[in-house]
Order: structure tokens, then C-alpha cells, then sequence
């Protein structure tokens, strides 16, 4: 059975404690911390493809008042679902089991008319595509990990999904921060913001 663990879990969890906000632009920005993870149990000589989606959370609106994140009401309309297969898919399970499994390089965007975003077409979605539209700022989301025991990514709708959720990644989408103490994390932790921080720390 394959197992999966989640990477920086302590700075995630960090995040979570504050309530986790990722920011959504027009252009795509990408989510800190980034989702990683090592897997493991795999066949090292099959081979798989390794995918995520991100979904709602809950069927809530949220509003950040008095300091915290408080429900606000009903959540918006989703839109279909879409998958991001990771660009080295399909690999053997030896080669999954070296190495850490990133998608740093996805990006959220609120932009429904984004020419990078995800189609329906799973063979689309291979090509590199790395924008992910979320439609609902002040909504939460829930990245999902999943593996597929398949050699070919047009076999991805007729096979199973081994899937694989861990809930200190659940964030709530943003245009702004909202929350300085979530802020401040960002700062002291991503190396792209270390223009933001104090001189001499």
C-alpha cells in the first residue's frame, strides 16, 4: 500500500494554528507553503502517475472579523473540478520514491478567462499547464494528493485513485491578507519575501 507524508508539515501546521490564507491574482501566484510530499510502498517497477486537485473545503463563506475567520454565510456555486498531474507522469515507482514530489510550481488565479489554466482534458492539464482558477476569494479550499497505478495518462478517467488529504492544508482564499500574523509567517519563512523583512533579521 503506498503511503504518503506530508514535507514541512511543522510550518504548515504553523499556518494552519493562524488560519492559512494563499492569495489569488489575476496573473497566478503561487501557494506558500508549497505542497510537497514523499511517497513510498510503491511497485518500483510499475509505473504511476501522480496528480492533485484542489476543492472546497466546506459549503461556507468566511469573513475575517475581530482578529479571526468567522463563517459569513453560504459558500458561492463551484465550478466543474479539474486535476494538475504532475509533469514527470507517468514514472516507476522507484523513481517517485527518490525524490521529494513538489508542485511549487502551481499558481492560483482568479482570472476565469486565464489562457494557462486547467482544461478538462487530463492530456491538457500534462502539458505544463500551472495555473489552477479558483473562482471564490473568502471561500476555503483543500489541496488533494492523489496516485493512479497507470502507464498512460489517456487510462487516468478508468482507473483508481488511491487519494490522500491532509488537513493542515486547507487554506482560505485571498486577494489581500488578511491576518498580520499570517502575514508575518510568510515573511519569515518564504525566501522570495526576504525583501519584506526587517533590516538585520
Amino acid at each position: 500500500d503506498p503511503q504518503v507524508t506530508l514535507e514541512s508539515k511543522e510550518l504548515w501546521d504553523q499556518f494552519h494554528k493562524r488560519g492559512t490564507e494563499m492569495v489569488i491574482t489575476k496573473s497566478g501566484r503561487r501557494m506558500f507553503p508549497s505542497f510537497k510530499v514523499r511517497v513510498s510502498g510503491l511497485d518500483k517497477k510499475a509505473k504511476y502517475i501522480l496528480l492533485m486537485d484542489i476543492v472546497a473545503a466546506d459549503d461556507c463563506r468566511y469573513k475575517f472579523h475581530n482578529s479571526r475567520w468567522m463563517v459569513a454565510g453560504k459558500a458561492d456555486p463551484e465550478m466543474p473540478k479539474r486535476m494538475y498531474i504532475h509533469p514527470d507522469s507517468p514514472s516507476t515507482g522507484e523513481q517517485w520514491m527518490q525524490k521529494t514530489v513538489s508542485f511549487h510550481k502551481l499558481k492560483l488565479t482568479n482570472n476565469i478567462s486565464d489562457k494557462h489554466g486547467f482544461v478538462s482534458s487530463p492530456v491538457s492539464c500534462y502539458f505544463g499547464f500551472l495555473n489552477w482558477t479558483l473562482w471564490n476569494a473568502m471561500h476555503k479550499y483543500q489541496p488533494r494528493f492523489h496516485i493512479v497505478k497507470a502507464n498512460d495518462i489517456l487510462k487516468l478517467p478508468w482507473s483508481h485513485f488511491r487519494t490522500f488529504v491532509f488537513r493542515e492544508t486547507d487554506f482560505i482564499a485571498v486577494t489581500a491578507y488578511q491576518n498580520e500574523k499570517v502575514t508575518q509567517l510568510k515573511i519569515d519563512n518564504n525566501p522570495f519575501a526576504k525583501g519584506f523583512r526587517d533590516q538585520g533579521t
